[in-house]
């Protein structure tokens, strides 16, 4: 931790070159009282104590207090069927692929459309696995009649990985009372009175759809199910970064502009991010009601989102913030890189490596930990997919080989 706070300071020191770029959006200031990650007086540091001790701990830690206890993991009742016939699409070279996911519980059945770009190539293909926020038919248009850059899937495609999407209003509505519709009605009581003070919220049901979604990836030929990254942008950040903290099998996280709930750490003073206040607020449906007693608290928490991102070790993470983002605290998503980092020197990889806070579009990426901050707003560019894909091909994914 010692070690984690001077590397801070060199960071501040490093950042006094580039403030007077963007200390409109930027802020700055040393974490406080930082949770520990790994419990002081436990067992020690190895491997086997991580896996057997302290993430079960972290684990139901933050389902306790942040995202909520799930009533599943996969179900009994899983069925995937074709919703539209294959097409070759992209000038050849892709076939679409459009699944429904069905599910059900002891309330009830309901699913969901996965749309897949997948490279019409010779070997299994590695996936980017996009969790969608925003209108589909402006953003993942499955006839790429309408193309965005929130969701490049040609260019993902040309790099010979498959870009797969689905959008979470499809798996439980982005809204008040969304927690009483979709996933949450096939597995529990929807029509009682009060919901638990630890049941899920809706980060951690978009994100159990992931998961059901690389229960596909495991049946499709075409893919490779042990190099699947999960990737979201904003409140999809949050859930991507939840998702891999849950599901062991992806391989890498990507997070966009993911803030408070994603990967801003709390323990430090951002004035113009962000706090648990504001979203809890405006979207308490996205946590468990516990969440709630941190609200102006966020300081004296047991926990911090370093906690949630350590969860993804060994496996790679990608951090990315946007100059112009106040809101998300880039700084603030940074540290939590920092306090991450330990993690991965448990199983002797290299964690987060960084001199300082980077300037824009200079990637850190020496690491399993990637961070990068983009000159511009609040948003998920092609720029920032190139950082994301980069950091696959640079830990041997490498789809344009297959």
């Amino acid at each position: 931790m010692i070690k984690s706070i001077s590397y801070l300071r060199h960071g501040l020191a490093v950042l006094a070159v580039h403030v007077v770029f963007y200390a409109t959006a930027i802020e700055f200031a040393t974490p406080q009282n930082v949770p520990p990650l790994f419990e002081i007086g436990g067992p020690g540091r190895s491997e086997k104590s991580w896996r057997e001790i302290r993430r079960p701990e972290l684990l139901k830690l933050l389902a306790t207090e942040v995202y909520g206890q799930r009533p599943v993991e996969r179900p009994q009742h899983l069925v995937f069927t074709g919703a539209e016939p294959d097409a070759v699409m992209m000038d050849g070279s892709a076939l679409r692929k459009r699944i429904r996911i069905e599910y059900g519980g002891r309330y009830g059945t309901n699913s969901f459309v996965l749309t897949a770009f997948i490279p019409r190539v010779k070997k299994p293909a590695p996936s980017f696995l996009f969790i969608n926020n925003r209108p589909p038919e402006e953003n993942i248009d499955p006839t790429r009649k309408v193309k965005s850059g929130f969701w490049p899937a040609e260019e993902i495609v040309a790099r010979g990985y498959a870009a797969i999407t689905f959008f979470i209003g499809d798996v439980a509505p982005d809204k008040q009372h969304g927690n009483t519709r979709g996933a949450f009605a096939a597995f529990e009581d929807v029509e009682r009175q009060y919901r638990s003070q630890t049941s899920w919220g809706a980060l951690s049901v978009w994100a159990w759809a992931a998961s059901r979604v690389l229960d596909w990836i495991e049946t499709e030929p075409t893919l490779d199910a042990s190099h699947v990254a999960v990737i979201g942008h904003s409140r999809g950040g949050k859930t991507a970064l939840v998702a891999a903290a849950w599901d062991e099998r992806f391989a890498m996280a990507c997070s966009s502009c993911s803030g408070t709930g994603g990967a801003k750490l709390n323990h430090v003073d951002l004035p113009a991010s962000e706090h648990i206040v504001l979203s809890v607020s405006s979207h308490q449906f996205w946590y468990c009601r516990r969440y709630t007693q941190w609200v102006n608290r966020d300081a004296q928490a047991p926990f911090d989102q370093h906690m949630l991102v350590a969860l993804i070790a060994p496996r790679l993470v990608c951090i990315g913030s946007a100059t112009e983002d106040s809101h998300a605290g880039p700084f603030g998503e940074y540290c939590t890189a920092r306090y991450a980092s330990p993690a991965w020197e448990v199983f002797g990889k290299k964690g987060f490596v960084s001199s300082g806070f980077p300037s824009p579009e200079s990637p850190q990426q020496e690491g399993d930990i990637s961070y990068h901050i983009r000159s511009g707003k609040h948003d998920l560019t092609p720029y920032d997919w190139g950082v994301y894909l980069d950091f696959a091909d640079r830990h041997g994914w490498k789809g344009t080989e297959n």
